[in-house]
C-alpha cells in the first residue's frame, strides 16, 4: 500500500518543478513511510510514498521505469495474481529483476496496453505516463478499495491518492463545491464523482481517465461493472453454497500474500468472522482486531453495540491472538479533527471506530482483511430492498428509492437548512436525477419484478454505498501506515456472486408483495421478516461459523452516538456547533442547527447521522477553507 501523486503541465510544457512534487509527496509521507521517489519526464512528473509489503527491497523503488525508459509507474495496492502475469509475460520474453507486483504493471503495459487492466485481480489505483504515446493514464480498480483524486485546472492535470496531494501545489486554490453540498446533505453520500472541493474528482471505480499531451483531449471510460440482472437459474442451491465457500476460501489465500505481517478484523458478525475462520486455517495464531464502546448510560438498542463477546468467541475457536480496543464517548472530541483531516472526503456515518481499530493494528501488522463486500454482493440489507420490491416499475422504483436514501435532509427541507446565499447556490440542483443516474448508466437493468427491484438494489449499493465505505477504510487506516484488504472483493468470486439467484439470498422473497409494512412496524415484525439476508453465505459456512454467529441478525459497525449526543458528548456538540463563531453557520442556518440538536438532546428525535455530519462538515471547513 503506498501514496501516489503527480503533475501534466500542458498549459507552461515546462519541466515540472521536483519541489512541487516532493511537496505533494510529504502530503502522503503516512501512506508510504517506507520510501519515496519522484520521477521527471520533461511537463509529467510521478511522485510515490511506499508502504514496503510485497517485495520490500530497494527493487521494489518507486517511480517504476521500463527498462528503455518509454514508460514510469506509479502504484498504490495490491495485484493478486501477479505471479500468474509474471508468468505469462515471461514467456513472451520479459525480464524481471523484482519479486513486486508493479513490475507487472510495467512490463503488462507495455505489452497489453490499458488491456493489462481487465486482467488484474487485486485492488489498485495507478498512473502510468507513456512517453512514446504521450498520453497519461489514471486507473482504478473495479470495486473501488484504492482511491484516486484527479484536478484538471485548465492545461494543468493534478493527481494523488489523496486531495491533500493536490492541495499542496501552488495552482490550487481550495473552494467549496456546492452541488457536492448539496448532495452530501441529502444522501450523506457522494454518488456522483465530484467532491466538497470545487474541481476536484475522483476516478470512479473499474475506470481509465487518459490524457493526450499531444492536443489535451481527454477521456473517461469504464473497463467494467457490475451486473446482477443475468443470474443463472440453472444453478443448485446446494451447489452454489459449495462454491461460495470454496471462491472465499481462495480469495482469502489471495489477499494473505504478503512479505510482511498479516491480520484481520473482527466483529461479533459473519463477515469478518468467516473472513478469520479462512485466514485462520492458513496462518495459526494470527493476529485479530476488534474495536467495542463503553457502554454506560447507553440505553435502547445501542446497549447491544458492542460485540467484543461474540468476537472474542470467534477468536477463541479459531485460535487467534485477540487484541481489543474500548472506546468512551469522551474519545470521540479528542480525534476529530485529525480523523476529518484524513478523511478529506466527507462520507456516510460514524467512522472513528475504524479510526481507533486502524490504529491498534498498526502497531502490530502492516495488512488487515475485513469483511467488506459481503453485504452489498450477497444482499445483506433486506430491509432497505424491501422499501423498492413493490415498486410498479421503474419510475416508481426510483421515486421509492429516492424517498428511501434522502438519509439526512428532504427536499422540502433544503430551503429552511441552508444559508441564503447556500440556498441561491444550489436550489436548481437536481439531487433526484443524481440518484437515478446511477441506474440509467446501465442499459440491462430490469424493472418488472421484485427479484429485478432487489438485483438492482444490490448493484446501485455496489456502486455507490459500497466504494463510500472501501474510501472512508482506506483513509482511516492509512492514516496509520495500514494497508486493508477485501477477501469479499475478489474477482471470481464478485463475478459468481452476481450469478446467484435472488431466492438464494434472501428468503420468502415471493411474500414480500403481500406484507403490509406499516403492519409489519407496529407490531416490530419488520425486522424479525427482514433480518436474514445472505443465506448462501450463511449455509456455505454452516460447517465453520458457530451457530449464534450465523443466526445473528445483521448488525453494522455502529456505536451509541444516539446515547451519546444527548449525554456524553452533547456539551462537545454544543459547542462546536453553536458556537457564533462556528464557520458551518455560512452555509448552514445556525436557527436550524440549534432547532436539531434541540430535538434530538430534548425531544427525543433521532438525528443522530445529522449531528455526525454537522460536526463533520465544521472540522472539515476548519481544516480547510479557514
Amino acid at each position: 500500500m503506498c501514496g501516489i501523486a503527480g503533475v501534466l503541465d500542458l498549459k507552461t510544457r515546462e519541466s515540472v518543478s521536483s519541489k512541487a512534487l516532493e511537496k505533494m509527496s510529504r502530503a502522503l509521507a503516512h501512506r508510504g513511510p517506507d520510501d519515496y521517489g519522484i520521477w521527471i519526464d520533461g511537463y509529467c512528473g510521478l511522485a510515490h510514498r511506499r508502504l514496503a509489503v510485497i517485495d520490500p527491497s530497494p527493487a521494489g523503488h518507486q517511480p517504476m521505469v521500463s527498462p528503455d525508459g518509454s514508460l514510469g509507474v506509479v502504484f498504490n495496492g495490491t495485484i493478486y495474481n501477479f505471479h500468474e502475469l509474471r508468468g505469462q509475460l515471461q514467456s513472451l520474453g520479459y525480464r524481471f529483476v523484482s519479486r513486486c507486483d508493479t513490475e507487472v504493471l510495467v512490463h503488462g503495459w507495455r505489452e497489453w496496453g490499458a488491456d493489462l487492466v481487465p486482467r488484474l485481480n487485486g485492488h489498485f489505483a495507478f498512473a502510468v505516463w507513456d512517453r512514446t504515446a504521450r498520453k497519461l493514464f489514471l486507473v482504478r480498480d473495479r470495486f473501488g478499495t484504492k482511491p484516486l483524486y484527479y484536478a484538471k485546472l485548465g492545461d494543468l492535470w493534478l493527481f494523488g491518492s489523496e486531495i491533500g496531494a493536490i492541495l499542496s501545489h501552488q495552482a490550487y486554490s481550495p473552494a467549496m463545491n456546492y452541488d457536492a453540498l448539496c448532495e452530501y446533505f441529502t444522501f450523506q453520500n457522494l454518488f456522483r464523482h465530484h467532491t466538497l472541493f470545487d474541481k476536484i474528482n475522483l476516478v470512479p471505480q473499474a475506470n481509465i481517465v487518459s490524457v493526450n499531451a499531444d492536443d489535451g483531449s481527454w477521456r473517461r471510460g469504464a473497463y467494467w461493472d457490475y451486473d446482477f440482472s443475468h443470474p443463472d437459474g440453472g444453478i443448485d442451491e446446494v451447489e452454489a453454497q459449495r462454491e461460495v465457500a470454496r471462491l472465499l476460501s481462495q480469495a482469502t489465500k489471495r489477499q494473505l500474500l504478503s512479505d510482511v505481517p498479516v491480520g484481520a478484523y473482527l466483529s461479533g458478525g459473519l463477515d469478518s468472522g468467516s473472513v478469520v475462520t479462512m485466514a485462520a486455517r492458513e496462518i495459526p495464531h494470527i493476529k485479530t482486531f476488534t474495536c467495542g464502546w463503553h457502554l454506560s448510560g447507553v440505553d435502547g438498542a445501542e446497549a447491544n453495540f458492542d460485540e467484543r463477546a461474540q468476537a472474542e468467541a470467534i477468536a477463541y475457536r479459531c485460535h487467534t491472538e485477540h487484541f481489543e480496543q474500548v472506546v468512551g464517548h469522551a474519545d470521540v472530541p479528542m480525534v476529530m479533527p485529525d480523523l476529518v483531516s484524513h478523511l478529506e472526503d466527507l462520507r456516510l456515518g460514524m467512522s472513528y471506530g475504524q479510526y481507533f481499530i486502524a490504529r491498534l493494528a498498526s502497531k502490530f501488522v502492516k495488512v488487515c482483511l475485513t469483511g467488506a463486500g459481503s453485504d452489498e454482493v450477497f444482499g445483506g440489507y433486506p430491509w432497505r430492498y424491501f422499501r423498492v420490491s413493490r415498486s410498479l416499475g421503474q419510475k416508481e422504483f426510483f421515486s421509492d428509492y429516492y424517498h428511501y436514501w434522502q438519509r439526512l435532509v428532504l427536499d422540502e427541507e433544503r430551503k429552511d437548512f441552508f444559508t441564503r446565499d447556500a440556498y441561491s447556490r444550489i436550489k436548481d440542483f437536481d439531487t433526484k436525477n443524481v440518484l437515478s443516474r446511477v441506474f440509467t448508466f446501465n442499459p440491462v437493468l430490469k424493472f418488472a419484478a421484485a427479484e429485478d427491484h432487489v438485483a438492482n438494489s444490490l448493484y446501485f449499493e455496489c456502486k455507490t454505498f459500497l466504494p463510500s465505505l472501501l474510501l472512508v477504510g482506506d483513509r482511516l487506516s492509512m492514516a496509520h501506515g495500514l494497508e486493508e484488504r477485501h477477501p469479499f472483493l475478489d474477482n471470481d468470486l464478485v463475478e459468481f456472486a452476481q450469478k446467484i439467484p435472488v431466492r438464494y439470498k434472501l428468503r420468502d422473497l415471493d411474500k414480500w408483495k403481500r406484507y403490509d409494512e406499516n403492519l409489519l412496524r407496529k407490531h416490530k415484525g419488520y425486522y424479525a421478516l427482514h433480518d436474514d439476508g445472505k443465506n448462501v453465505l450463511r449455509k456455505a459456512l454452516g460447517s465453520l461459523m458457530p451457530n449464534e454467529v450465523l443466526k445473528r441478525p445483521k448488525q453494522g459497525f455502529s456505536s451509541p452516538d444516539e446515547s451519546w449526543y444527548r449525554g456524553g458528548n452533547l456539551a462537545y456538540v454544543k459547542k462546536l456547533l453553536l458556537d457564533r463563531r462556528a464557520v458551518c453557520h455560512e452555509y448552514i442556518e445556525p436557527k436550524t442547527i440549534a432547532r436539531i440538536v434541540a430535538e434530538h438532546s430534548e425531544q427525543g428525535v433521532n438525528h443522530r447521522l445529522l449531528i455526525w455530519s454537522l460536526t463533520c462538515f465544521e472540522n472539515w471547513l476548519k481544516a480547510y477553507l479557514v
